[in-house]
């Protein structure tokens, strides 16, 4: 049986620049001197998915490239959904980062986005059931609105899916 290839944000940040394309351009707005004459804004752009993310508001474009991987990253994790197969599906960051119905990650940690895809995925398996998906992941559905309610896109996702399936929204 064929597996399923993996979610864009759990990729490794190298291996999803290969499958990226990078744009350097100026900045707009306020700043002064220095940010109208260097080329520090990066535009990301997924090839595979289309998606884009871009980052400006830093002087570096090393600085700007990694707020832009990781809204990119964050973007994958909101926009991009993946089957979950039956049985166990958590994968080995999951398992690493869920101890005692806890999960440990913060919303500023580089694993963030792939907890929150993978919290989606399931939740989408599960038509939007916080306990049925928190019972799959092996962690309380208090401890996974928490993983979403840190990153609001997520949660008001989470919560425009419930509602175009007749289901109640949530309360963060």
């Amino acid at each position: 049986m064929p597996s399923n290839p993996p979610h864009p944000a759990t990729i490794p940040i190298e291996d999803l620049l290969k499958n990226c394309t990078i744009a350097k351009g100026r900045s707009q707005g306020p700043g002064g001197q220095h940010r109208n004459k260097v080329s520090t804004h990066i535009t990301i752009t997924h090839k595979p998915t289309a998606t884009t993310a871009q980052a400006g508001e830093r002087r570096s474009a090393a600085e700007n490239q990694k707020v832009a991987v990781s809204r990119l990253r964050h973007t994958l994790a909101l926009t991009i959904r993946t089957p979950v197969p039956p049985g166990d599906a958590r994968s080995t960051l999951w398992k690493s980062r869920v101890k005692n119905n806890r999960i440990a990650c913060s919303p500023k940690h580089t694993d963030y986005p792939s907890m929150v895809s993978e919290a989606l995925d399931m939740l989408e398996s599960t038509n939007h059931d916080p306990k049925k998906a928190a019972l799959r992941l092996e962690c309380s559905s208090t401890q996974l609105l928490k993983l979403l309610t840190a990153h609001p896109p997520a949660f008001v996702l989470l919560n425009k899916n419930r509602t175009q399936q007749n289901l109640h929204p949530l309360k963060p």
